[in-house]
């Protein structure tokens, strides 16, 4: 099984960039998303260091959402 993680975008420089996720910073490489305008504030899901599809800001948050209930089951 793959799991993406979704993030926003805090820098970009080409195909590299700087996203953020529950106080979590990473260097992502954009290169998978060339043909999308990718900008600071916006949303990606990342998979093993590739961006690999741009979401939603409600996306990404009910991403979350689902994520911390699996997490407080599992407690």
């Amino acid at each position: 099984m793959c799991l993406a993680v979704p993030m926003m975008v805090r820098s970009t420089n080409g195909f590299m960039s700087t996203c953020e996720a529950m106080g979590i910073k990473r260097e992502v490489s954009l290169f998978m998303l060339q043909d999308e305008q990718i900008a600071p504030g916006d949303f990606v899901l990342v998979h093993v260091g590739y961006a690999i599809q741009k979401v939603s800001p409600t996306d990404a948050l009910s991403s979350w959402e689902l994520f911390d209930e699996i997490l407080a089951a599992n407690a």
